[in-house]
């Protein structure tokens, strides 16, 4: 026993006398080895110096690159799409410019872009619904839940076991009683308040339960750093829904601390459900170890709106794509606007590209307005955006903090004739860490309806000028660098 004591006690000595080598190992693992934006890069070096050792154990469970695994196969959706992604793309390239629907003329270079890169078809017999107030929204999806004859397939970022999700179960519960397939997908770390006894019971009452990125024994999360930020809702193929809403007692407005909720949720029925549907599919068979693509019942039964129809594509990305579509289609959409562009976003950590498309659209004359919340629910990401805010105010854009509760709308209109809503936060953490995804709808009426929604808010907002930023307190600034010196990692 004293022996191994001894043995112990020299390996331990060893490895604190040549601690600065294995810092310097370490740091060139991070550097040489994993292709990293310079900045993350630096701010993981940083880390390193300052935690030594510890900081490398934080970059193994923060940093896995998900690039180099094929999470989700998509063959048999590409066999499935390829030929209607062919001729839209031939369609859009040989037809006449003026001969286009006005709503898209403008844009056909982001969706052919969409289509090349990832095969968001365009549908255009779509209607929907926004939906702003938690109350409104899940009552509007219970109703939808109740009328499922085929499948439910439900999958949120955060389900919490409380009065919200009690009232949502009870209908679960009866449409698995009635031979309705129900499938609820989660995120372990979103979930990870959530007793396992919770899902269990479902399980028992007929709900197939599916954990995206489930924890290793017992509670440790060794990809805690990647998220399935989705929140997607289908029913029979008639109706969707994806948004910001999540599951628990503080989206309806019903937590103290944030109060009221401020959220936007798309209701959508029309062909683009399917591409929701595909999206929850290929989600559901990586997490499940299932194929539901061989299931045909699945995609059947798709039927247009009824009103009011518009142009969209359903657009994702996620850390195990090179290719980052939702950001890229908010920098394609800033760098397009001519006259106007309105964000709103819990969070405001843009990368390089986009903080220095809306600089550039601000002083070339461009309306720029960003809406962040009065309140943080992650202290150190509000410190960061407000940095950044300060960066747009000096360049002459016009941002204000939402009064009203908790913001957490998340979402881009430009010029009053396209947006792009969905799940993805305006910050690095959603471009590149989560996976996420969003609606971009092609339509004049849907934009103005959205633009009229952000002018509305702005009723409950507090507009920062740049003398109130500059008098903002030492402590504050302090904040402020430091969240954002640390913003890549955030």
């Amino acid at each position: 026993m004293e022996d191994t004591l001894e043995i112990i006690k020299m390996v331990v000595e060893f490895f604190f006398r040549h601690l600065q080598w294995w810092n310097l190992l370490f740091a060139v693992i991070i550097v040489f080895f994993q292709r990293r934006d310079p900045k993350t890069v630096w701010a993981w070096l940083l880390l390193l110096y300052f935690i030594p050792v510890l900081g490398f154990v934080f970059y193994l469970l923060l940093e896995q690159d998900m690039n180099k695994r094929k999470m989700f196969k998509i063959k048999e959706v590409e066999d499935h799409l390829s030929e209607a992604i062919r001729q839209q793309e031939y369609q859009i390239k040989t037809k006449d410019p003026t001969k286009l629907n006005e709503d898209i003329s403008d844009y056909t270079d982001l969706i052919m872009y969409n289509l090349g890169t990832s095969g968001a078809v365009l549908t255009d017999d779509n209607d929907i619904d926004i939906y702003t107030e938690g109350d409104e929204k899940f009552d509007a999806l219970i109703e939808d839940l109740k009328k499922a004859e085929r499948f439910i397939h439900i999958q949120y970022y955060i389900i919490r076991d409380d009065v919200l999700f009690h009232r949502i179960r009870e209908v679960l519960k009866e449409k698995a009683a009635q031979g309705v397939e129900v499938r609820i997908l989660f995120d372990a770390m979103g979930c990870r308040g959530v007793k396992k006894s919770f899902f269990r019971q479902l399980r028992s009452e007929g709900i197939q339960i599916a954990e995206f990125f489930p924890a290793w024994l017992g509670r440790l999360q060794l990809r805690v750093n990647y998220r399935n930020h989705r929140k997607i809702v289908v029913v029979d193929n008639k109706v969707a829904y994806v948004g910001g809403f999540n599951i628990g007692k503080e989206y309806i407005g019903m937590d103290p601390k944030f109060g009221h909720w401020r959220d936007t949720h798309l209701r959508i029925c029309g062909s683009a459900v399917l591409n929701l549907q595909i999206r929850f599919i290929l989600d559901w068979n990586y997490a499940a170890r299932e194929n539901l693509l061989k299931n045909a019942m699945l995609f059947e039964g798709v039927v247009p709106g009824e009103r009011d129809f518009c142009e969209m594509q359903i657009i994702s990305s996620g850390p195990d794509n090179t290719v980052r579509q939702i950001r890229d289609n908010y920098l394609r959409l800033i760098t397009k606007a001519q006259q106007c562009i309105y964000i709103q976003t819990p969070y405001f950590i843009p990368d390089e590209a986009i903080l220095n498309a809306l600089l550039i659209a601000v002083r070339s004359g461009i309306e720029v307005n960003i809406m962040i919340p009065c309140k943080p629910d992650h202290p150190f990401v509000y410190w960061a955006t407000y940095s950044y805010m300060g960066d747009m105010l000096q360049a002459g854009a016009k941002c204000y903090i939402y009064q009203d509760g908790f913001l957490h709308s998340k979402g881009i209109v430009v010029d009053g004739k396209v947006f792009c809503y969905g799940t993805a936060n305006m910050d690095i953490r959603s471009f590149a860490l989560n996976f996420e995804v969003n609606a971009v709808v092609y339509s004049r009426e849907k934009a103005s309806d959205m633009e009229a929604i952000f002018k509305e808010d702005l009723k409950k907002c507090t507009m920062i000028t740049k003398d109130a930023y500059a008098g903002r307190s030492l402590k504050i600034r302090l904040k402020e660098q430091i969240c954002r010196l640390l913003s890549p990692l955030l």
